[in-house]
C-alpha cells in the first residue's frame, strides 16, 4: 500500500467518541434517574426496574423536568411538558403531594422508509411531587402556556406565617 492509501483508509475508519458510543448520554441518564430513585425511596424503587431501563427504545416517557418554589402566598411547580396538549394532562392534589399524569402519544406512522434514529418519546407518564408545606387543595389553580404546566397552590395561613430559624453552629 502507498502512503497515500494507508492516509485515505486511516481517515475512513477514525470514529469520534460520540461515534463510538451514540447513546451515552442516555445510559448516563438513566443511571442519574436509577441512583435519584433509589436516595428518594430506597427499597421500593428496587422492586419496580422498569422505571430506570425502557422496555421499548422511543415508546416510554422520561419525567417531566420541573421547578418547585415557593412565594409569599403559594408553592409554584411549573413542569415542561413539551409536545402536549392540556387536554393529555391531568394534575391532582393528595396527602401534601401533587401528581400530574399525561400521555404523549405518537403523532405520525412513518410507512414509506425505516427509521434509522428514534429519540422522540412517547407513551404515559406519572410524576408526584412532594410539597413543602401545607396547601390549600381546594383553592389549586393550574395553567398551561406553550409546553409549561404552572400550578399555583395556595399556602395555608399556618404555612404563610412559619419563619426560618436560623441554628447557631458551635
Amino acid at each position: 500500500m502507498t502512503p497515500a492509501t494507508k492516509e485515505k483508509e486511516k481517515a475512513v475508519s477514525t470514529r469520534r467518541p460520540a461515534e463510538i458510543l451514540p447513546r451515552a448520554h442516555e445510559l448516563e441518564r438513566w443511571f442519574d434517574r436509577m441512583a435519584e430513585d433509589f436516595w428518594r425511596r430506597p427499597f421500593p424503587s428496587l422492586l419496580r426496574p422498569g422505571r430506570w431501563w425502557p422496555a421499548e427504545p422511543g415508546m416510554t416517557t422520561g419525567m417531566p423536568a420541573v421547578d418547585v418554589y415557593e412565594d409569599k402566598d403559594d408553592v409554584v411547580i411549573k413542569a415542561e411538558l413539551p409536545g402536549l396538549a392540556k387536554e393529555d394532562i391531568t394534575v391532582q392534589v393528595a396527602d401534601a403531594v401533587l401528581t400530574i399524569n399525561g400521555e404523549k402519544k405518537r403523532e405520525e406512522e412513518i410507512q414509506e422508509g425505516e427509521y434509522y434514529r428514534s429519540e422522540r418519546t412517547y407513551g404515559a407518564f406519572s410524576r408526584a411531587v412532594d410539597l413543602p408545606c401545607d396547601v390549600k387543595a381546594d383553592q389549586v389553580k393550574a395553567s398551561f402556556n406553550q409546553g409549561v404546566l404552572e400550578v399555583r397552590l395556595p399556602k395555608t395561613e399556618e404555612a404563610r406565617k412559619k419563619k426560618a430559624i436560623t441554628i447557631r453552629i458551635d
